[in-house]
């Protein structure tokens, strides 16, 4: 269950009365890989191998986009919700970002918060050199289509969503959690589960862009991405090095492109 019902005093227009509101749910998520400690990220309940699965390969610990690890669902709380997963990787799949371990606890605002060090891309590392062209107006279409399916949202109004399309806009996956990087994560893990990350070209998000979520998209090999709110400047000047074609603002049919603007179709 990704939401809970909580009783609370709502001042309105001078006035004070008791309310049943719908929150979003966030717990703590214990992973550990080979059995030894990597992170305790905090999310929503929920789609818990995905999660662990984009997580794993966004953040280089494991990059086999066929085999998938073995996970292993190690303790729940009372209330039924999973608290600690290992997973089991051979040693010699294991990447760099296993060495670069989360010291603290990820917290579902920040996915990069614990990180003992910033860059976990290859400084060598490839454009995406995908040249698929995007129609302007199928963006806003995508984004219709991820707003209808946020089941989560519209019952508690707190939590991102992140969506992968093809380029004839078809819906691949679609996934919520309070946090906008796990969002992403579990969309990439959902995408490799089902053996459909060749297939995704658009990974469209609710909320902003920072630097990790660009990371995210190209590790995943997603040629365009698109938020509703503003990219902040290491996003762009990382998503234009990495060859991501980067829209923000994408609201009410318009969008600023800040990157990769040569993948746009002209408009006539």
């Amino acid at each position: 269950m990704s939401t809970a019902a909580y009783t609370a005093l709502k001042y309105l227009e001078g006035e004070c009365f008791q309310v049943d509101d719908i929150l979003v749910v966030e717990e703590a998520l214990k992973i550990t890989i080979n059995n030894t400690p990597f992170t305790v990220t905090m999310c929503t309940p929920g789609s818990e191998n995905e999660l662990v699965r984009g997580l794993l390969l966004s953040e280089n610990v494991y990059s086999d986009i066929v085999i998938d690890p073995i996970t292993t669902i190690q303790e729940t709380n009372t209330s039924g919700f999973v608290t600690s997963i290992n997973v089991t990787i051979p040693i010699d799949k294991i990447g760099k970002g296993f060495e670069i371990a989360r010291s603290i606890i990820s917290v579902s605002s920040c996915g990069i918060c614990g990180k003992s060090e910033l860059d976990t891309l290859p400084e060598n590392a490839d454009k995406l050199m995908d040249n698929v062209t995007l129609d302007p107006g199928s963006v806003t279409r995508m984004f219709e289509q991820m707003s209808a399916a946020q089941n989560t949202f519209r019952q508690s109004g707190g939590s991102h969503a992140a969506a992968a399309f093809t380029m004839e806009e078809e819906l691949l996956t679609i996934q919520e959690d309070i946090g906008r990087h796990n969002a992403v994560d579990k969309v990439i893990g959902s995408l490799l589960l089902q053996r459909q990350l060749s297939r995704a070209k658009v990974l469209v998000v609710s909320g902003r862009i920072s630097y990790e979520i660009v990371n995210k998209c190209f590790a995943a090999g997603i040629p365009f991405l698109a938020a509703v709110s503003a990219p902040s400047s290491l996003a762009v000047d990382l998503a234009e090095r990495l060859g991501i074609t980067l829209m923000a603002f994408c609201r009410e049919d318009k969008f600023t492109t800040y990157s990769g603007v040569e993948r746009l179709r002209k408009v006539q």
